[in-house]
């Protein structure tokens, strides 16, 4: 397989044996140094960090970033649709960069996550605070572990009345990825469009909070979290498919995006949504209810993310499910990909807070 084309100084192998995984790898930094892990979301993989890894070994950091389970270069895992989703809940996924720090020699580290990558990252610091001992959420903020014996509200029922359908639950669907892979637009022009419309340059991008879960709140969400009940994602940001480039995304580095998924799918990354919605493992973090997220945590995410307020009262929340809150940073002009979009202030806020007594 062609080597993938980074940034001087960030190097990528493949690490086996990581909870049945090989692990493909972006690393930066000299190896004695302290680790700091960065989780990737959906739908991006590992070379979404390209643009802070090399600052980070700069400031003092071994940084790795991985492919997670069912994305990239990453392989082992059963990416089809029906696959078994308990390999995709939170608790697998921890475990998995559990499993990955100690095949590369290391009891603990410092954490960073984006989008899913950052529930993963929550919930593994909320299990294991002695093992990741700092963790830094982007776009997906934690409202803490749900109540125990209570079931998270099926969002997309309500939306259902209203000719509309929660992105989530399209996720979960068979047809999720035929309509991004089979987007008549092509694949390159798919991915273009749906990080420009969730990026910071998008028109429409002016976040605001939620009054509650209801639906006529839900409604209120960019249509690419509540689209048109039975159309593709692509047909939800088709209207961005005439927008100009975006500077942090030139056309070569679309062209990975576009080439790796052209190759994987994209359904190991939906089984994640799967596992999520189903309901099956709420019980893994409602174990931890009254618990708090016992490391340093702060939060991070740009202020034209819809992202930050997707979940009604999840932002405002934070200060209480963090024991030690370092406070949240809503970068102007940034949208949902905040780490590629404004990589310097990414990278100084991250080592003002893991360099922080």
């Amino acid at each position: 397989m062609t080597p993938l084309p980074l940034p001087d100084g960030i190097a990528q192998r493949r690490v086996a044996g990581v909870n049945g995984l090989d692990m493909h790898i972006l690393e930066a930094g000299e190896t004695h140094r302290p680790l700091l892990l960065l989780l990737h979301g959906f739908p991006e993989i590992a070379y979404s960090w390209r643009r802070v890894m090399q600052p980070l070994a700069e400031a003092g950091y071994w940084v790795v970033a991985p492919d997670q389970r069912g994305y990239g270069r990453t392989t082992g895992a059963d990416m089809s649709f029906g696959a078994d989703l308990a390999a995709y809940r939170p608790l697998a996924l921890a475990h998995d960069a559990l499993c990955l720090l100690r095949v590369l020699g290391r009891e603990h580290c410092l954490l960073a996550g984006h989008d899913f990558g950052a529930v993963v990252a929550a919930h593994a610091a909320l299990w294991r605070p002695d093992v990741f001992r700092r963790v830094a959420l982007m776009s997906a903020p934690f409202p803490g572990p749900p109540t125990p014996g209570t079931r998270a509200p099926d969002l997309d029922a309500a939306l259902g009345a209203r000719g509309l359908e929660h992105y989530q639950w399209h996720y979960a669907t068979a047809r999720a990825e035929a309509g991004m892979l089979g987007a008549p637009c092509g694949l390159p022009a798919f991915l273009r469009a749906y990080f420009h419309m969730k990026g910071g340059a998008w028109h429409a991008n002016t976040p605001q909070p939620l009054r509650d879960g209801s639906a006529s709140e839900l409604a209120r969400l960019p249509r690419y979290y509540v689209m048109r009940r039975g159309e593709t994602m692509a047909d939800a940001v088709a209207a961005a498919l005439d927008a100009p480039p975006d500077a942090w995304l030139p056309e070569p580095e679309l062209a990975v995006y576009a080439a790796e998924y052209a190759r994987t799918g994209f359904q190991g990354g939906l089984n994640w949504y799967a596992a999520r919605i189903s309901g099956r493992f709420a019980a893994d973090a409602a174990m931890f209810h009254g618990r708090r997220i016992e490391a340093p945590c702060c939060f991070i995410a740009g202020a034209r993310d819809w992202g930050i307020h997707q979940s009604p009262g999840a932002l405002e929340r934070m200060p209480d499910a963090c024991a030690e809150w370092r406070g949240a940073h809503l970068l102007p002009g940034a949208g949902h990909w905040v780490q590629q979009e404004a990589p310097r202030e990414v990278a100084g806020l991250l080592v003002e807070f893991v360099g922080a007594s």
